[in-house]
This record gives structure tokens, sequence and C-alpha cells, in this order.
């Protein structure tokens, strides 16, 4: 099995694509044969994969081999109304066969895989999984992805509560945005103050790649 990291947040709308073309241009700057895979996307309508079509794009870009494959190879499970899969599959329970199917596919040609999830931890799959199940259930180490925004402290500390409680190895990852200028004042200073080393997607993304690597 290669190197699986699963890249997960505090909430929908927090960077997670963001932060995995960032993690794709980073280790394959290094040489490394990257793959990527967003195993449910919804919110997929008229053959446009709002996640998907980005990250294959660049994954053409940075590894010849995905040449070969489709669009339903980097998002294997996809629905088209925008909500949690739970919804906005009526139910139906996750194909897991589908999904460790699509998974090997892309190790096959790749060193290093990157699996995003969607929304947050506790998002819903299926009637028996929620987001948080699959980073243990793929054998991956975590990447909580995290705002900058008021607030910040709650939603990250829940998330990361969750991870610590379920024994998943995970790291933290604050993705700021030019709306986020108080954060120094307003957030940072109880991360700091309780040993939480806040790296940036904007300035830390090489020590991020370096700690999930060597997880």
């Amino acid at each position: 099995m290669k190197k699986r990291i699963f890249v997960t947040a505090t909430n929908t709308n927090i960077g997670k694509t963001y932060t995995t073309l960032k993690l794709l241009q980073e280790y394959a700057s290094r040489g490394i044969k990257v793959g990527a895979i967003k195993l449910i996307e919804t919110g997929v309508k008229n053959g446009t994969y709002p996640d998907g079509d980005m990250i294959f794009k660049l994954l053409k870009e940075l590894n010849p081999a995905f040449n070969d494959l489709t669009i339903h190879d980097i998002v294997p499970i996809s629905y088209e109304l925008p909500a949690a899969p739970y919804i906005a599959s009526n139910g139906v329970s996750i194909d897991f066969d589908i999904l460790n199917n699509a998974i090997q596919k892309i190790e096959n040609i790749s060193d290093i895989i990157i699996i995003e999830g969607a929304g947050g931890l506790l998002v819903p799959v299926d009637s028996n999984f929620m987001m948080v199940d699959l980073i243990s259930f793929f054998n991956a180490k975590a990447l909580l992805v995290t705002h900058c925004s008021l607030g910040c402290i709650n939603d990250t500390m829940l998330s990361l509560g969750l991870l610590q409680n379920r024994g998943i190895d995970a790291m933290l990852l604050f993705n700021c945005r030019d709306k986020d200028k108080d954060f120094a004042m307003l957030s940072e200073p109880y991360f700091i103050n309780h040993d939480i080393n806040v790296l940036k997607t904007s300035d830390n993304i090489d020590t991020v790649c370096d700690v999930l690597y060597n997880l």
C-alpha cells in the first residue's frame, strides 16, 4: 500500500480542494509520482465536477499516467444534489468495492495518494458511516484543514478532539484567507498558548508535506 493522506476539514467550503492541489504540486516538485481521488462528490451537474475537474486537470499535468484515466476514476461516486452523500443518494449504502478499486487503480500509477473527503468529519456517508470513518477504513493519515475566521477555535478543537478520540493520526493546517486579517489577534494566541503549531496553507505547505510523509 502506498502512502495515503486523507484531507478533511472542519466544515464544507473550508479549503480541502485548494489544499489538495497545493499538496500535489509540492510533492510533485520533489519528484514524487502523485495521485489523488475525491471519493464522493455531490453537486455534480451536466458532467461538471466542481472539485474533481480541478484535481483531474492538475493530475494530468503532474503525472502523465493520468492522461489514460477519466474523471470517473478520480471521482468514483457522485450525486447531483449538493448535500451530504446520505441525503444526495436518498440513503443508498456506499459500495466500498467501488472506492477500494478506484484507490487501487490510482495507487498503481502513484507513489502517494491524496484522498479528499466531502464536507466535515461528521458528514453522513450513508446510514452506517460518517466521513471520519473512511479515514480509518482506508488506513490513511489525516490532514485537518480549518479556517481562520472568528469561531475557528471552537470548530478546530471539536474536530481535533474527535480525531484524537478515534485514535487517528492527524495534523492541523490553517487555510487563512484575505478576509481573516484579525486571526493573529482574535484566535491565534489560543493555539499558540496551547502548544498547537499554527501552520498555514499559504506559507507552510512544504513543512506540512514533510510531516505528513513521515507520519
